[in-house]
């Protein structure tokens, strides 16, 4: 299977507003929450290992059925250690992925290729019209500084929350929950933006309105629809 484990289908680029964030639509946005990987900065996995891997092989690595890669990065980001993921790795899906794991995560660098076209603009244009822009992110404790290093953009948010520091992880409700609390925001007046559908539906049962990500310009509509002062794509 590849991709993360249990990603349904939705749509990009709507803003979704159901179950418990159905009473918010409407409402004005006072707030937009960013995820990072492939909303800020680009992470492709398969780019750390093209240096030692076939083609064929990072398939395969990338196939969380065979390898566990996915099961793996859930476990870190909501607070395993490298050493303890790879260690996972290595009882329950055997050495060949285990090892490939370890270099993964040793040039974990490479996996990030770039800032997301639109990011930084977008949010310089969000703080420029008066709302509070954050993140709200699964990544793994000590693999967060290299994110940082890579995106300066994220320490111009306003503040974030990251898995592997606060031991919660997205989709359940309390990393978000966690969130609103730490940031000082509101459910009904936030929305939150990430390139996973599991993400968007964990947003809505918090209360959040959420857009799926995939097009800087068609999020940035979205949000020109919403009501948010920004200025448009001409």
């Amino acid at each position: 299977m590849k991709g993360w484990p249990g990603e349904p289908d939705m749509t990009y680029d709507v803003m979704v507003a159901e179950g418990d964030a159905a009473s918010a639509e409407g409402d004005p946005v006072r707030d937009v929450i960013f995820d990072f990987g492939n909303v800020l900065l680009y992470w492709d996995p398969a780019a750390a290992l093209v240096p030692r891997y076939s083609p064929a092989h990072i398939e395969r690595f990338l196939d969380n059925d065979i390898s566990g890669f996915y099961d793996a990065n859930d476990r870190m980001d909501a607070g395993m250690t490298r050493d303890e993921g790879v260690a996972w790795m290595r009882r329950t899906h055997g050495d060949e992925w285990a090892d490939m794991m370890r270099y993964y995560l040793d040039n974990f660098e490479d996996s990030l290729t770039g800032p997301v076209p639109g990011a930084r603009m977008l949010v310089h244009d969000l703080k420029a019209a008066g709302l509070g822009v954050w993140g709200l992110s699964n990544w793994e404790h000590d693999l967060f500084a290299v994110a940082r290093e890579q995106c300066p953009l994220i320490g111009e948010l306003d503040g974030t929350v990251v898995s592997g520091f606060v031991r919660l992880r997205k989709p359940d409700r309390a990393i978000y929950e966690r969130a609103l609390h730490d940031f000082r925001i509101a459910a009904d007046t936030a929305v939150f933006i990430d390139d996973k559908a599991m993400n968007v539906i964990g947003a809505n049962r918090a209360g959040i309105r959420a857009i799926r990500f995939r097009d800087p310009t068609r999020l940035r509509a979205r949000l020109i629809d919403a009501g948010v002062p920004i200025p448009a794509v001409r």
